[in-house]
Formats: structure tokens, C-alpha cells, sequence
């Protein structure tokens, strides 16, 4: 879809980003995450890892995965001992931000042996590569490095323009190609970065009843670039 499209058309969507397959940007950036859960269910093991920084598309790639297997998604930090099973009752699961501080180890190892007797998967998102994570227990370390994971690069310019139309356009918001250049020559290349920036201009806009024009969208911009006067979405 086209920053033009998006201007003359009025998408009938709900407020909410849309995560099916057809929806996610295929770039070089991502590519190799994009074909990794692609192609399931020719796994060399019962597990992937997604790697990439927060905003990066970790999770639309999860849900495109959820929705053709039928699997269960849990926080990492939430998975324990006591509720693996349930949450591997449908045979497969996505585990999200692994690797983190709080983490039940016993938990993640519990779910890949599971996986492995039931015939079942797990696909892992996290920020940092395994081999970055602070884990203890050595079984879990030599399973999880067996797993083939892939990574999430920081995204080029056509990425960037493409995922930042169709923010727009999951808020149905109609901007125009000079506004969707203006924002991409100034604002910080990363998805988070562009996530944060299309909610804070659509808040904005609602609560002030502006128009999205560029003097508007240059004091969003400001306010993100000075400390301390911007909310920054951490999840």
C-alpha cells in the first residue's frame, strides 16, 4: 500500500494494527525472520528463535505464526512450571520477550521437552540473541542454542516508509506523501521510534482537533526530541 492509497482512500479498519501475513513488510531488514517462520513446519528442530529490538515486527511475525498453528502465547516471565502444560495443551506456543531478568528457566525447559514429545513448536521473541542471555541452568542452554534463530535488522528507508503508511493507515489516518517524507527525514530510524510517533501524532491530533499538516507534525517531532516531554511506549 502507498502513502497515496492511504490518502485517497477511506479504510474502513479497526483501531488496531493489522497482523495478518499479507500485512507484514518484507524488506532486507527482515527477510531472514520473515522466511524462518515461513517455513514451518520444516523445522530442523521443534523450535525458532525471533530476534530483533522492540518495535521491530517481532511480534506480527508471532501472530502470523500463532494464527496458522493454533498456538497458545505467554509472556516468558509469566511461563511457570505449574502452567506449561496448559499452555502447551494445543501443541505448540509462542513465548515472548525470552531471555529476560525473571525468566523460570525450569519453565522454558519444561515447554521444549514438551515440544519435543507432543510433536509440537515453540517460536521464541526476543530482543537480545541467546547466546546474550543471563541463563543458568546448562540442559536449557544446549537446547536453546540448537534452535535456529534469526534476526531483525535495523530497517532501511523503504521499510521505514512502508511500516509508517500502514501505522497510519491501522489509526485511519489519511496523510499525504510530503507529510510521510517530512516525518521519515527527521525522525530516529527505528520502529519503535516510528510507533511512538504515529500514536503521539494521532493522540494529538484527536485531542486538539488538528489537522495533520506539517507545522503540526514538526512540533510532534520537537517534543519527541527533547527529553523528558515525550512518553515512550516500552512494551
Amino acid at each position: 500500500m502507498t502513502a497515496m492509497a492511504v490518502q485517497q482512500l477511506t479504510l474502513d479498519l479497526a483501531h488496531s494494527p493489522a497482523l495478518g501475513r499479507e500485512d507484514f513488510l518484507v524488506s532486507p531488514a527482515n527477510a531472514a525472520a520473515f522466511a524462518l517462520v515461513d517455513q514451518w513446519p520444516n523445522w530442523p528442530t521443534h523450535g525458532a528463535v525471533i530476534v530483533g529490538p522492540p518495535g521491530s515486527g517481532k511480534s506480527h511475525l508471532a501472530s502470523v505464526w500463532q494464527k496458522r498453528t493454533g498456538a497458545s502465547l505467554c509472556a516468558a516471565t509469566a511461563l511457570t512450571p505449574e502452567n506449561v502444560a496448559d499452555h502447551m495443551a494445543q501443541g505448540s506456543l509462542v513465548v515472548e520477550d525470552a531471555g529476560l531478568q525473571g525468566m523460570d528457566e525450569r519453565a522454558l525447559f519444561h515447554a521444549l521437552n514438551l515440544a519435543r514429545q507432543q510433536g509440537g513448536f515453540l517460536l521464541l521473541t526476543a530482543v537480545k540473541p541467546v547466546a546474550a542471555w543471563p541463563l543458568r541452568l546448562p540442559d536449557l542452554v544446549s537446547r536453546l542454542r540448537a534452535l535456529p534463530e534469526a534476526a531483525i535488522l535495523p530497517p532501511d528507508d523503504a521499510l521505514l516508509r512502508g511500516v509508517l503508511v500502514k501505522h497510519f493507515a491501522d489509526r485511519q489516518i489519511a496523510v499525504s506523501e510530503a507529510i510521510v517524507g517530512f516525518i521519515l527525514l527527521r525522525m530516529p530510524r527505528s520502529m519503535e521510534a516510528l510507533r511512538d510517533i504515529v500514536g503521539q501524532i494521532d493522540t494529538r491530533a484527536l485531542s486538539e482537533k488538528a489537522e495533520i499538516t506539517r507545522p503540526f507534525v514538526a512540533r510532534v517531532l520537537a517534543e519527541y526530541a527533547a527529553p523528558g516531554l515525550f512518553h515512550h511506549d516500552e512494551s
